[in-house]
């Protein structure tokens, strides 16, 4: 199932890579100024980019750092990664294919790891986890951000049904206290949580993956059907009219590895 998981991945990465480009979601927002935030100024660090996607958050991370690993599972998508910094000048920056789950890195590598809006694609997050803990140097930084779902079983279940309707390559969204366990249990510090909203238009979101008129009336029918946990936590609006929308929850975590 993991191989299965990973290959629908990079056959939908690839083939949308381009649209992450200039995805609002992906490119910027409160979420990613927090990123910076948390950094700070840290001329000596060597950081870590995992799931880069096209690269945003190695970008904004990248003047802060003494360099930047960017790292994607598909080739296209690093690909355009590499492109995109490049036409924004950025120079300390490297590229290389890597498994979220099977990371090419010796141990403590790194003083900074960041992963953005990519592990509700991984099949085994907690392996994921694993290796971030592995792969930092003591005392250094695991900055995680992703969607999260209800701790209400049936609610969070509905939400992956959802989402895999418009993408099949999205395996899971976590609660925010499951990413907690994780990360305590790889032996890691948390020291931050910060909760974010992002409002997406559902025409614009099924658009993105190239859904079909056929998948888009299933899913505004889903916003329309939703019980009311999920419609609490969507927020769901025009959803009969052509500027449907509804909100995702995203948490991003600050984690040290002691030492």
């Amino acid at each position: 199932m993991d191989t299965d998981a990973k290959r629908l991945s990079q056959e939908r990465f690839g083939k949308y890579a381009a649209s992450y480009v200039t995805s609002r979601t992906h490119s910027g927002g409160p979420d990613l100024e927090r990123i910076v935030e948390l950094v700070g100024e840290k001329p000596d660090w060597e950081a870590l980019d995992i799931a880069t996607g096209a690269g945003h958050t190695a970008l904004a991370v990248a003047p802060h750092v003494a360099h930047v690993m960017v790292t994607d599972l598909t080739e296209e998508m690093l690909a355009t990664a590499r492109e995109f910094l490049a036409s924004q000048g950025a120079q300390n920056v490297d590229f290389q294919l890597a498994d979220a789950e099977e990371l090419p890195f010796t141990d403590a590598s790194f003083d900074l790891v960041t992963c953005r809006i990519a592990p509700h694609h991984f099949p085994r997050p907690e392996r994921f986890v694993s290796e971030v803990a592995r792969v930092l140097r003591p005392g250094g930084l695991f900055l995680l951000q992703d969607q999260v779902v209800p701790e209400d079983e049936s609610a969070a279940a509905y939400i992956t049904v959802f989402e895999r309707r418009r993408d099949p390559s999205h395996v899971r969204a976590l609660s925010e206290p499951e990413w907690r366990r994780l990360l305590v249990g790889a032996g890691l510090v948390i020291e931050t949580v910060d909760d974010f909203e992002k409002h997406l238009s559902l025409l614009k979101w099924v658009n993105d993956q190239g859904g079909s008129a056929g998948e888009l009336v299933d899913l505004r029918g889903m916003l329309l059907q939703a019980p009311a946990a999920v419609r609490e936590w969507w927020r769901p609006s025009d959803v009969d009219g052509p500027e449907a929308a509804f909100f995702n929850h995203h948490s991003l975590f600050g984690a040290r590895k002691p030492g």
